[in-house]
């Protein structure tokens, strides 16, 4: 085999957008590349190892000898370590064998920039190629007014290996397998979107896909990259969305990964007080560094341009924007203003979000931040971090804090399940009940509601309604739309014997008719990040644990009226106020018996008259279900 060979795919102007922290589409230039050169097939290999004083390719190729192929270092003070390496394959393993400057010892690390793995707990990176024939081309051409903000969005949030497993060896399904099986049931239940957590490649099962080594890489665990693209191909195909979990805020310490890459720290902040992060034992991404923001947004466009995903759920922004997350008194140092705002990752974030709607027609960026933060799916230029959606963990708290108590006590507790709206239009929010909130000991949705089975799945699809019919996007995670018993673990499929059980089929049936109906109906999403789409009608009726409101399309007549009654008491003649005369038809109720409920008889239709109620001049008496939620809409 030929000695390396001196060659570059980096111009000048690569270099100072390098440098400089503009440089997005890194994925071009590091990495294993196949080439032919000369005459010569072989692979570019290209790395950056600033505080590297010697760097080889080992591999199959080289009987992983590190004294056979030297990359060279770029004159330029890059920090850029690069070579053309004759007769290497697609397919074969590699690392990087790096000498630090420090030191004689060397480490051998996977590739930053591969675009395949081995399959954990192995570590080697895989020189591949991304040529893939995509035919989702209906999709991305319509994918701007699809995923525009007046659009329904219903989430699917699941992990791959867990979702479903094949017997008899409990092994996850393939990347090829769920592009039949999981694409089949999300068309059929009627969402709009999937959400994948992390699929980036990492090494350890139970971080979930938190704990991220490879950027540029799906996990090996369900097959290589073109069947991962074959996937998200097929949900494009039927019509769904696919939203990545992607997490810029930190790294593992893994000995292959990120950390301390060439023996000093190129990827993490060498102030321990901005580059480990206590809670999760792992390093903080330097956002100081210009070569490291582009790396993570060139992460960002990779996904966005060679996987054609639609959006990113941006993890753990909190931890990226406070200096004290975490950490007490001593354990961090303010920013120049005196403030704890960390002013270098926000300049990321903006950076990152204006960068990707600009270069990405329809995606949509969606923020998972936990405080009161302000102007989190704002625009930038009004001072906001330039999202377009923000996760509200106010409501989720807040919810099933209040269907966790039991119904009669929830008369003391009515500001619970209205507050949510003293503050819902302050952000393009996202209601998700997540996989955080299944597991760490804190048991499954169905568990934590109050009563026997009946009261338990009564509450659940009162819950689910309600959900779908607050203002926002919506986000449940898998399992949750079928009643799983069990807390969610990785290892394992979910129960989907448990539908055989009329509680658990009845559950999933409402959940899908929420879906369509949450598409079908304009006034549940047109306006559904502004507050000229919803109108109290009764917050305060504690006595009787109900509350109702007016959801609200652009259309003057487009009108929802929602009623939820929090209690398994019915009532047969409840008084609701409405803003206009005319007949209103029943659309949803979650107590009819096809959802496995009491099926307590209501009128299909009901029609307004002049009787004064709620302030409003019109109203409608109607009988209200126990532990229900009903809809009626206006028949214009």
């Amino acid at each position: 085999m030929a000695d390396v060979i001196s060659h570059s795919l980096f111009t000048d102007f690569d270099i100072d957008l390098f440098k400089s922290g503009k440089h997005f589409k890194l994925y071009e230039k590091f990495g294993a590349h196949a080439l032919d050169l000369d005459g010569m097939s072989g692979t570019y290999f290209a790395v950056f190892a600033p505080a590297a004083k010697a760097v080889s390719v080992i591999g199959n190729f080289n009987a992983w000898d590190g004294s056979q192929h030297a990359l060279q270092v770029r004159w330029d003070s890059s920090g850029i370590w690069e070579g053309f390496i004759p007769n290497v394959r697609l397919g074969e393993l590699y690392k990087y064998r790096i000498w630090s400057e420090n030191t004689d010892q060397h480490q051998d690390k996977a590739d930053p920039f591969a675009f395949y793995a081995e399959v954990a707990p192995k570590t080697s990176s895989i020189s591949w190629s991304l040529d893939y024939n995509w035919q989702d081309n209906e999709w991305m051409g319509d994918r701007k007014r699809k995923q525009s903000l007046d659009r329904a969005f219903s989430i699917y949030e699941l992990h791959l290996g867990s979702w479903k497993r094949q017997l008899p060896g409990n092994e996850p399904l393939s990347y090829q397998a769920l592009a039949k099986d999981l694409v089949a049931y999300i068309s059929e239940m009627g969402y709009t979107h999937v959400e994948l957590m992390p699929i980036t490649e990492y090494p350890y099962e139970m971080s979930w896909g938190y704990q991220v080594t490879g950027y540029f890489a799906p996990t090996s665990r369900y097959g290589n990259p073109q069947e991962c693209m074959y996937l998200i191909d097929c949900l494009h195909q039927q019509d769904i969305g696919v939203i990545l979990d992607w997490v810029p805020a930190h790294f593992p310490g893994d000995g292959h990964g990120l950390y301390r890459f060439d023996g000093s720290c190129v990827y993490e902040h060498p102030d321990i007080r901005k580059g480990y992060h206590p809670d999760w034992k792992s390093y903080i991404f330097n956002y100081e560094r210009p070569e490291v923001r582009s790396f993570l947004i060139s992460s960002a466009f990779f996904w966005l341009d060679k996987y054609h995903i639609d959006g990113l759920r941006v993890d753990a922004v909190s931890s990226m924007i406070y200096l004290d997350y975490s950490r007490e008194e001593g354990e961090w140092e303010p920013n120049q203003f005196g403030g704890n705002e960390y002013l270098a990752a926000i300049d990321f974030l903006k950076e990152l979000n204006a960068s990707a709607y600009s270069n990405f027609d329809g995606i949509q960026m969606i923020a998972e931040e936990s405080t009161a933060f302000p102007g989190v799916s704002h625009p930038i230029d009004s001072g906001g971090l330039g999202f377009g959606m923000k996760w509200m963990m106010g409501w989720m708290h807040d919810t099933l804090n209040y269907f966790g108590k039991e119904p009669a006590w929830r008369k003391h507790h009515q500001d619970a399940i209205s507050f949510s709206l003293v503050y819902a239009f302050t952000e393009n929010f996202v209601l998700p009940l997540s996989h955080d909130e299944v597991v760490h000991g804190k048991g499954s949705i169905t568990g934590r509601m109050p009563g026997d089975e009946w009261q338990r799945f009564a509450n659940l699809r009162t819950l689910y309604t309600y959900m779908f019919m607050h203002p926002g996007a919506k986000l449940n995670f898998m399992g949750n739309e079928f009643g799983q018993y069990k807390e969610w673990n990785v290892t394992q499929s979910l129960d989907w014997h448990l539908l055989q059980y009329d509680p658990h089929h009845g559950l999933q049936k409402l959940v899908q008719a929420l879906n369509h109906t949450y598409k079908n109906e304009p006034a549940l999403y047109e306006l559904q990040f502004d507050q000229d789409g919803f109108e109290w009608i009764a917050h305060d009726d504690a006595e009787n644990s109900v509350i109702a409101f007016i959801r609200k399309g652009k259309e003057p007549k487009t009108q929802i009226i929602v009623i939820a009654n929090f209690t398994p008491v019915p009532r047969d003649s409840y008084a609701v106020g409405v803003n206009d005369l005319g007949d209103w038809q029943l659309i949803l109720n979650s107590d009819a018996s096809d959802y496995y409920g009491s099926d307590f008889q209501i009128n299909s239709t009901v029609t307004s008259t002049r009787e004064v109620m709620h302030g409003k001049q019109f109203s409608i008496r109607i009988a209200l279900p126990p532990m229900s939620c009903i809809c009626y809409k206006l028949d214009a």
